[in-house]
């Protein structure tokens, strides 16, 4: 096969740091905009966004050429920056993220749930919601680890 090809879906979750509610919502499309613009130049698509204000959900493709870890770096470190000016002096993400794969025949399923986020958060915490997808998708993990304080 001469030519690379791939699409590949992910589901990226990750919180503020201390998951302190800092994005309020004259700041949200705003800061969704940028992180769309950082993930296009890195060559990602965008499905879906919602920026909590605490925590975000995205729904892009992964870049061909980079790995996750690369890509939530670059992610990171550029809308922290941003985030310091336009947010709020002390912000910043967590230093985790939860990533989940999503294919093509769930991609409808996976907008909707997060365009539906702010109706969806009236019912639970964005921790035991993070608990659910981490038990859905079966990922191991130690409780006083996952989050930052």
């Amino acid at each position: 096969m001469s030519q690379s090809l791939a699409k590949v879906y992910l589901h990226i979750i990750f919180s503020t740091k201390g998951r302190k509610p800092l994005v309020k919502k004259e700041l949200k499309a705003g800061m969704e905009s940028y992180l769309v613009k950082v993930g296009s130049d890195l060559g990602s698509f965008t499905e879906a966004i919602y920026l909590n204000p605490d925590h975000l959900h995205w729904l892009c493709t992964l870049p061909r050429t980079i790995t996750i870890a690369d890509f939530l770096n670059k992610i990171k470190s550029n809308s922290s920056r941003i985030g310091k000016i336009e947010v709020d002096e002390n912000f910043s993400w967590q230093n985790g993220y939860g990533v989940f794969s999503v294919s093509q025949s769930k991609l409808e399923v996976v907008k909707k749930y997060i365009e539906n986020q702010e109706a969806h958060h009236q019912k639970i915490s964005f921790q035991d919601e993070y608990r659910e997808f981490l038990e859905e998708y079966k990922v191991e993990y130690d409780e006083k680890y996952v989050w930052d304080e």
